[in-house]
């Protein structure tokens, strides 16, 4: 077993499945509530989403604006509902435009959307809504909410199955459980998979979802990474790809949260199988690459925040190819809503609690 030292708040411990590679946590920002996203602006600065629909400024010394950005579109907030993902325009240095998601409705009906406005002085202006999930739904459970742009600046949104509706994430009519590919304006692009099917949504990228809460576009490898919750057991990590079916829930390696068999198959033709599986869940919330000069041995791997299991996953890629799993970060103890790879090669983490805080992760001094 490796041992590594790592420093935290001025103490060592001992992580039993870490990797050899020293490091220390800070702490950037504190007094952020259910943090949810994080993005990082060309000056600099920070923003982050509060899942209780605030959108946040933090300066580059770490303070926290005191005044949420003025102007965000009001999100349905309850359970795991709220205010989810920001996600910059490619061109945001130039147009100022960013991205956001959230759940929309009330508790009798409700589902995921997609908005966008322009930041400027601390305040969004020209906000207009792109896209509505359908059907709207009740409940407060299970909406996706990640998104990320490809090469070509189209914009992929994951989304949930609504949760107690999960047999409509087989079914090509609707949004639930699926991925979905959207141009900056909200528009259909033309090459979408489904485009011009009989009866099919014509945003849907790829369907047969959970709840995907973590999605990352690779440039070198041209790979689409997402990874979703399962029930109890079978969290996934898949390589996505237009026009394919990810299984659920006709196929999984999870059980209901009671126990019962959700369903006899873990494979069948045409249905397909995911990178991994977590089984007992860790519940993944967010997903990165990391690329950074900071630290070498992590060049190019995979890292999944966690809520249940309240760690990140280093999934170690060799040309390519999974290689094996790490566990970091247990000796936090915090639920990780999200983790980001940063400008500065380091990486990034918010922790999800009603006194959530953004952690920076650097080499050990």
């Amino acid at each position: 077993m490796l041992r590594t030292t790592l420093m935290l708040l001025g103490s060592l411990a001992t992580s039993t499945l870490a990797l050899a590679q020293d490091y220390r946590i800070e702490t950037v920002t504190a007094g952020l509530e259910h943090p949810w996203s994080l993005a990082f602006l060309p000056d600099g600065r920070m923003l982050v989403t509060e899942r209780v629909g605030r959108l946040r400024i933090i300066d580059k010394d770490g303070s926290l604006d005191p005044e949420p950005v003025v102007g965000v579109p009001e999100a349905f907030v309850a359970a795991q509902a709220g205010l989810m993902e920001v996600l910059l325009d490619p061109d945001f240095a130039r147009n100022q435009w960013l991205y956001l998601s959230y759940a929309y409705g009330t508790e009798e009906a409700n589902n995921t959307r997609l908005a966008r406005g322009r930041l400027v002085d601390g305040q969004l202006l020209d906000v207009e809504v792109l896209f509505s999930a359908l059907p709207a739904k009740a409940g407060a459970a299970h909406y996706g909410g990640r998104m990320v742009f490809l090469p070509d600046q189209t914009l992929v949104l994951a989304l949930g199955d609504g949760f107690d509706w999960r047999e409509q994430a087989q079914n090509p009519a609707n949004h639930l459980g699926k991925i979905v590919r959207l141009h900056r304006d909200g528009s259909v692009p033309a090459d979408n998979p489904l485009v011009g099917q009989a009866g099919a949504a014509p945003e849907i990228y790829s369907l047969g979802h959970r709840n995907v809460q973590g999605i990352y576009y690779d440039v070198r490898l041209q790979r689409l990474y997402s990874h979703e919750h399962g029930p109890r057991g079978g969290d996934e990590l898949n390589l996505i790809e237009p026009g394919h079916n990810y299984g659920w829930p006709l196929i999984t390696y999870g059980v209901d949260y009671t126990g019962a068999q959700i369903s006899p198959y873990t494979e069948l033709p045409g249905l397909r199988q995911p990178l991994l599986h977590w089984t007992p869940s860790v519940a993944p919330s967010g997903l990165t690459l990391y690329r950074g000069a900071l630290f070498a041995q992590w060049q190019g791997d995979l890292f999944a925040s966690t809520l249940a299991e309240r760690s990140v996953r280093r999934m170690r890629m060799v040309q390519g190819q999974l290689a094996g799993q790490e566990v970091l970060f247990e000796e936090l103890d915090e639920r990780i809503r999200d983790v980001r790879s940063g400008p500065d090669g380091a990486l990034y983490l918010l922790t999800d609690n009603a006194q959530g805080r953004v952690l920076r992760v650097l080499p050990a001094e």
